[in-house]
């Protein structure tokens, strides 16, 4: 089984409008509505890919409510605390050409939830699949993620990190299977600025002399590369198409090559740049027929 981790769900709240005036009443054009989270859009995309997965989480109040049943409709089974106070949060987004955000700060999440989080990994069984995705909510103390790890040492479960800076450092030490930061965030943890393939292999090399097991890079237009456990390299271009949305882009990729893994890690490449592209290359989360026709053009 594939779990995902959303520590701080939301509902993304989309308003287009041609204009923005502060301090006056402006109207939309149109509005919509999406189930945000890294973890959640990984699993959707998982789901689009005919691969189960369950969703871990904190949901609170009215909003939580509906974020559950949203997640339900996308065919992805929910397995949240549900706190007793506050509300999960919504994540305002304003488009006029450019975006303007305003995103919630949702429910305190005391110990004693997190408690009833572990409880639920400690029902993992062996060959399963974590997947710990996204900056985590200030609510939440900051070695949440070494925490889960530790938890899970030593019991084969396949964990998988997207995250940045000290988040994803702090955790090499307990040899995640697999880590997923872009070429910028790998120079950010190094203060290098990575122009070249050989520059991204040299400081992903280092991710693994820190313990990471294998390391993909995600490297927007110029495709992904990936770093394995034999220290091969592997490398994709991007996929052809108008970039219309890159929200979700990594997370789709992710998806991709975690379904893709069975068939080998060229498989698992292919499939998650093509996700990756899907995403960027419409409006919301990559589905099923715009993967299919993106790989049967590279076909």
């Amino acid at each position: 089984m594939i779990y995902t981790v959303t520590f701080n769900p939301a509902i993304d709240y989309v308003v287009h409008t041609d204009s923005l005036r502060e301090g006056g009443v402006n109207r939309s054009e149109y509005e919509t509505m999406f189930i945000g989270g890294k973890g959640i859009n990984v699993s959707a995309v998982l789901a689009e890919l005919g691969v189960r997965s369950i969703v871990l989480g904190f949901t609170a109040g009215f909003t939580g409510i509906a974020i559950e049943r949203g997640v339900c409709s996308m065919g992805i089974e929910a397995d949240f605390v549900r706190l007793p106070r506050g509300n999960s949060r919504i994540n305002v987004k304003i488009k006029t050409g450019i975006e303007t955000e305003l995103n919630g700060q949702g429910p305190d999440i005391d110990e004693k939830a997190i408690e009833q989080l572990f409880a639920k990994t400690d029902r993992f069984s062996e060959g399963d699949t974590l997947i710990l995705a996204g900056s985590i909510p200030k609510t939440l103390p900051s070695d949440i993620y070494e925490r889960i790890l530790a938890r899970l040492e030593g019991r084969d479960i396949r964990c998988v990190v997207d995250a940045t800076g000290d988040l994803l450092l702090n955790v090499l030490k307990y040899r995640p299977f697999l880590i997923k930061p872009n070429d910028i965030e790998l120079g950010e943890m190094f203060g290098a600025e990575l122009r070249t393939d050989e520059d991204i292999i040299k400081y992903a090399a280092k991710l693994q002399e820190l313990g990471a097991v294998n390391v993909l890079v995600s490297m927007a237009e110029r495709g992904a590369l990936l770093l394995d456990e034999n220290g091969k390299v592997h490398r994709q271009e991007a996929f052809r198409g108008e970039v219309r949305n890159s929200v979700g882009a990594g997370d789709s990729m992710l998806a991709g090559f975690v379904a893709g893994l069975a068939d080998g890690y060229d498989m698992a490449l292919l499939l998650g740049t093509a996700c990756g592209g899907a995403t960027a290359f419409s409006d919301g989360l990559a589905k099923r027929a715009e993967i299919d026709e993106l790989l049967a053009d590279d076909s």
